[in-house]
Parts: C-alpha cells; sequence; structure tokens
C-alpha cells in the first residue's frame, strides 16, 4: 500500500516535527536525576556546614564575656555565607543536571508551531485517544511501577530501622541511623527513578518514530520539492546545453579555423597572440558537428581535414580552453598554412593539411587535463 506509513522521516521533516514540538522527551529524567544527586552530594555537605557552624557556635558562645555588635553581625555573616553556599551549590548541581537531561533527549528547540491556534486543538476525539489509548495504558502502567518501587523501598527502610525503636538505643544513635538510613532511601528511590525515566524514554522514542513515518508517496513528493521534478531538471538541462550550443555556434566566425575529421568531428580554433596558445572556440561530433562547418563556411573560415589532430583536438580539449602544449607544434603548422593564405587574401575553403608527419604524441583527455588558470572551460558538448 503507497499510504501505509512505513519509511523514516527525511531530515527535513524531522525538522518540521521539532518546530510542532514532535520530541521524545520525559520531564520526569531530570527531576529523578537532581534528586539523585542531592542524596548523594547533600550528607556530604550537610556534614562540612554543619561542622563548620558548630565552631562558629563555639567561637560566639566563649565571645560573650567581650560581646558587641560588630562581632555579632560578624559572626552572623560567616553563618549565613555557609548555608548560601551550600544551598547554591545544590541549586546549581540541580540546574546543570535538570539542563543536561532535557538537552540530552533532543536538543534545544523553539516549538514554534504548537503555540499557534489550530481548530483541531479542540477536537475532542484526539482527546478521547489519549485518555484510552496505548499512551493511556502506558501513563498508567508506569505510575504503577514506581508507586510500587517506592513503596517497597520506604517498606525495606522502615523494617530495618524497626529494632532501633523502642528505648534500648540512645538516641543519638537512633538518629545518626536513621539520617543514614533516610539518606539511602532517597538515593535508592532516586536510581529508581531514573531507571523508570529511561525506560519513558524509550517508549515515547518509539511513540514519536511511529507517529513521524511518512508513506513512500510523501518521501517521493518532498525528494521532488527539494531536488526538484526530474522532468523540470531535464528541460533546464536541455535549455542550458541549447545555449551554450548556441552561443558556440555564433563564435565560430570569429575562428581562424576549423579542423575535421571530415564529417564526424570539428573543432575550431582561433589563436590570439595575446593571450597566449590557441583556444578552442567550438567543437562537436555528429550533427554539431555539421553544424560548425556549415557555420563556417558560411562565415569563410577555412576547413582543415586532419583526421589524427582533429581526433586528438576533441578528446583533450573543451569549449574556452588553450589546446595541450603536445599538440602546439602540429597545430602551428596548420595556423601557419591559414595565415600564409590569408595574408594573399584567400579565405574559406577545404583544404588538406599541410603537415606531412602523421604520428602525434599522446595526449590526456579533456576530464584529465588541468585547466588553464586564465579562465575555466564550459562544456561545449
Amino acid at each position: 500500500m503507497t499510504g501505509e506509513k512505513s519509511e523514516k522521516p527525511t531530515t527535513k521533516r524531522r525538522k518540521e516535527n521539532r518546530k510542532e514540538g514532535q520530541v521524545p522527551r520525559t520531564p520526569e529524567l531530570g527531576a529523578w536525576a537532581a534528586l539523585l544527586l542531592i542524596a548523594m552530594f547533600l550528607p556530604g555537605l550537610v556534614g562540612r556546614e554543619i561542622d563548620s557552624l558548630r565552631k562558629l557556635t563555639t567561637v560566639a558562645f566563649s565571645s560573650t564575656s567581650d560581646a558587641n555588635p560588630d562581632l555579632a553581625l560578624h559572626l552572623l555573616g560567616q553563618g549565613l555565607r555557609h548555608v548560601l553556599l551550600t544551598l547554591v551549590l545544590l541549586g546549581a548541581g540541580i540546574a546543570v543536571i535538570s539542563v543536561s537531561g532535557a538537552l540530552g533527549q533532543g536538543g534545544f528547540f523553539l516549538a514554534t508551531k504548537s503555540i499557534k491556534p489550530k481548530l483541531s486543538k479542540i477536537n475532542p476525539l484526539p482527546g478521547f485517544k489519549r485518555m484510552f489509548g496505548p499512551q493511556a495504558l502506558w501513563e498508567g502502567a508506569k505510575m504503577l511501577m514506581r508507586s510500587t518501587v517506592v513503596a517497597l523501598l520506604v517498606w525495606g527502610t522502615v523494617k530495618s530501622m524497626l529494632p532501633l525503636i523502642g528505648g534500648l538505643v540512645p538516641i543519638p544513635v537512633v538518629l545518626d541511623q536513621f539520617g543514614s538510613h533516610a539518606v539511602g532511601m532517597i538515593r535508592n528511590i532516586a536510581v529508581a527513578g531514573v531507571l523508570l525515566a529511561g525506560a519513558d524514554y524509550l517508549v515515547k522514542r518509539h511513540q514519536t518514530g511511529k507517529k513521524t513515518r511518512m508513506s513512500k508517496d510523501e518521501v517521493k513528493q518532498e525528494h521532488k520539492q527539494s531536488e526538484g521534478d526530474p522532468l523540470l531538471k531535464g528541460a533546464i538541462r536541455s535549455r542550458q546545453l541549447a545555449a551554450s550550443r548556441n552561443r558556440m555556434m555564433a563564435d565560430v566566425p570569429t575562428a581562424d579555423v576549423v579542423l575535421v575529421n571530415p564529417t564526424h568531428v570539428a573543432v575550431a580554433l582561433r589563436y590570439d597572440p595575446e593571450r597566449g596558445a590557441p583556444r578552442v572556440v567550438a567543437r562537436g561530433a555528429g550533427v554539431i558537428a555539421a553544424a560548425i562547418r556549415e557555420r563556417a563556411t558560411e562565415a569563410r573560415v577555412p576547413l582543415v581535414r586532419d583526421v589524427p589532430l582533429a581526433r586528438a583536438l576533441y578528446t583533450s580539449t573543451t569549449v574556452g580552453q588553450e589546446i595541450p602544449t603536445e599538440l602546439f607544434a602540429a597545430v602551428a603548422q596548420v595556423l601557419a598554412f591559414v595565415i600564409s593564405r590569408r595574408t594573399r587574401g584567400q579565405h574559406g575553403g577545404e583544404h588538406r593539411t599541410p603537415r606531412t608527419v602523421a604520428d602525434l604524441p599522446d595526449v590526456l583527455a579533456a576530464g584529465r587535463r588541468r585547466r588553464n588558470s586564465s579562465g575555466s572551460a564550459p562544456n561545449g558538448r
């Protein structure tokens, strides 16, 4: 079925989903991680600050014989700094853990589309589906598991404290054991909460991935929108090639010579001493070669039949490119022949090559040659 949503969302669709707020995220992960942080570091911080406050209290009582307002304010400021330091450290740690938990579940994003008013948001049918659908079942199961785990951990802590209750154990020992057991219970509950939040994130990730899947038709349509319709791209390419050929044909009358093969290949060359080596102004095979020959005949540009040289130039050059250095000598002989006829007032016509040596050195193909830095060559094929 073409309408079945079986494909993963594309990059563009994932960006749109982020704007709509469709990102797998559970706020409980940061909260439980922050509680775990408190359970791990609070006893050490509190114990350290209690020792500092105990010393501060000792100093305060020992200074009663020489009490003055300045000393009292100084001791009060020290006590407040100790308390403030503990609160700042805990608050900073909780903030870092909470923000890291949120960023780790999809990064920072603004769901701009989700805040726009939509009529579908007041439709009661999606609300009933959320209340009685798979998502509601998972939420209920998650709440039941969380309550069960917390109840078991609390009962285990209370059960371990029962032997200490009854008056046989000194009160300081009971308080110390109670604090230790309470911190351990909070730590265990936080660990269980982090694990349950991780499971909740995996479930929501699966649900979000299933909800944001695309059908094959949607993927094809989006590919067309992003890459362009192949038919339209082909038409644009055809027009570009036609415009390139038209420009190439317009440059044929400016050529000094057209080397032909004699009917399959044609390469038009122009030599400008100020620009260096001769350059290719037009090239082509088959129908294009016939059009080049016809245009050169109309403009009285001489045609020179040289099969090996015409083939070598055709395979090793593109329009606008200088001829290879390996062919300088062969082309120079042809240009010398053409220029000598021009000085005598003879133009146009089809001639045999003036070269006496048929062999030519090997040259690289056009795609493997290093282009001249004076200008890149457009494709003239």
